[in-house]
């Protein structure tokens, strides 16, 4: 599977350029899944519905089924949240896998930054980082794209990753 990583601090636009690559590559008739990271608590449940009670009832796993979609959802239970990787292997193959998150791995990224955040940029320390998407010009070691030229972007990450589309 094909992986490429978008990383950056809170509110520097990862998400919406998530989002826009999505749309960007599906629009190209790619298969492409996402993977997010969450660095808190979260839940796709909710309170008082059956999967939920089962799930605070002890479960490990509850798998949520209906004519639209499933859901898996495995709850640690005290073990060590899973890798990159591991969580990698869980997916079905398609043509791209967009990883929003994981600063510290090792898989080709893409940073986004935006100067109001008062944030340094992270690419400067990470050469895992291949190319910034800002909202401000740069003068960097790498490639620099507007953060709202989504084309662009997805031109990069196809040729970094030599996908023809």
């Amino acid at each position: 599977m094909n992986i490429f990583g978008v990383t950056g601090w809170k509110n520097a636009g990862k998400t919406g350029l998530m989002e826009r690559l999505v749309v960007e590559f599906c629009r190209r008739g790619l298969q492409v899944s996402t993977l997010k990271h969450a660095h808190h608590s979260f839940d796709v449940d909710h309170s008082g519905k059956d999967s939920h009670r089962h799930r605070k009832a002890g479960a490990s796993q509850v798998l949520l089924a209906s004519t639209e979609r499933w859901a898996l959802m495995n709850e640690h239970r005290g073990a060590p949240e899973p890798s990159l990787a591991v969580l990698l292997a869980k997916l079905d193959p398609v043509d791209l896998v967009l990883v929003e998150g994981w600063k510290r791995d090792k898989h080709p990224k893409i940073e986004a930054w935006r100067a109001e955040t008062g944030h340094p940029l992270i690419a400067p320390n990470d050469p895992t980082i291949l190319a910034i998407a800002s909202d401000t010009a740069l003068e960097l070691d790498r490639p620099v794209f507007d953060l709202n030229d989504t084309v662009a972007v997805a031109d990069f990450i196809l040729a970094h990753l030599e996908m023809t589309w």
